[in-house]
């Protein structure tokens, strides 16, 4: 999944860094058939053109590979421009220029964000149970493979768990002699 390009536009024009011949008709024509307040992604041969429009007319425009989520793109995109935002005074949006309108941070976003999973919290955590599941997947699987019974593993599983739940109890009952401050 790979990030090519992060850049910023009011009313079409771009704000940060030339664009691309490649991408840059696309992001314009995005954003100027786009309207205030919304998202959108758009398929262009083998990349996708994600674009979110803010009410105050400041849009981000990020190009990617197909691979990578919608999602990820719009929560990129959205913190790219509070933080665009926060460095450039609304005064210079419509008149400026690539040339006198630079934003250091795209650059680094775009080095920064090429993990899909660094861009958006909710990606990272939905992530994290697919591991999870992974890991339970291949234990299982080797422990068939070693011979064990699906029968067996429940028992050694129930023992296990009667264990740890047992366990506070009997650590509590140990340590009620000793205060702890």
């Amino acid at each position: 999944m790979k990030l090519d390009r992060l850049s910023v536009l009011y009313e079409g024009e771009p704000k940060a860094g030339p664009p691309k011949a490649a991408y840059g008709p696309v992001s314009q024509l995005t954003v100027e058939r786009s309207s205030k307040g919304t998202r959108a992604s758009v398929k262009e041969q083998d990349y996708m053109c994600h674009v979110h429009i803010r009410n105050d007319g400041l849009a981000g425009v990020a190009i990617a590979d197909s691979e990578r989520p919608s999602q990820v793109a719009c929560t990129l995109l959205e913190y790219l421009l509070d933080e665009f935002s926060k460095q450039v005074n609304r005064i210079g949006w419509p008149g400026g220029s690539p040339a006198t309108i630079h934003s250091a941070a795209l650059d680094g976003h775009l080095s920064r964000y090429q993990n899909p999973r660094e861009a958006d919290p909710m990606t990272n955590v939905q992530a994290k149970p697919d591991e999870t599941q992974i890991i339970l997947h291949n234990t299982s699987k080797s422990l068939f493979e070693q011979g064990e019974k699906p029968g067996g593993l429940m028992s050694k599983f129930q023992v296990l768990g009667m264990q740890s739940t047992a366990f506070p109890k009997t650590a509590q009952k140990h340590n009620s002699c000793c205060a702890i401050t």
